[in-house]
């Protein structure tokens, strides 16, 4: 990092069982959700707007994708859900704006805020999904085996 560089932390996100939930589709776009906001805390500010242009295409993807689930199988939480999406990208979008003005600062905070956002919302709402399109796809509920957890 340069001298004008801010601060990237010392330990990004990393994917592990932690995040599972059990449907498969959903636990690979999360991996590469985390993986993205991983190398967003880890970037120098040079490559920040690179990546989060890759990230905000991923976030539009990725919402799309659970957005039509929700909708397709009237997923009865789906409102907040999508509204949720919808709040997080719009975030995105903005701070890509701002970003390109020179504000790397608030990309940094963005970056912090979805780290922080992004375990709440898997274990939150989407396991709720994740339990809804087991059930409608198999008939049950989905068995997630975490390896290497410590037991709280």
């Amino acid at each position: 990092m340069t001298p004008n560089d801010t601060t990237a932390p010392q330990h990004p996100m990393q994917w592990s069982d932690e995040y599972l939930l059990g449907y498969n589709p959903i636990d690979t776009v999360h991996e590469e959700f985390v993986g993205l906001l991983g190398q967003l805390q880890n970037a120098d500010d040079a490559a920040l707007p690179a990546l989060l242009d890759q990230f905000a295409a991923h976030c539009v993807s990725h919402f799309e994708t659970e957005n039509t689930w929700m909708r397709e199988t009237e997923f009865p939480p789906r409102d907040c859900h999508i509204d949720e999406h919808a709040a997080v990208l719009h975030s995105v979008r903005e701070v890509q704006g701002l970003l390109a003005e020179g504000e790397v600062a608030i990309c940094r905070d963005l970056v912090a805020q979805l780290a922080d956002w992004f375990p709440k919302h898997a274990d939150q709402l989407d396991s709720a999904l994740a339990h809804w399109m087991t059930k409608r796809t198999l008939g049950g509920k989905p068995v997630v085996l975490r390896r290497g957890l410590k037991l709280r």
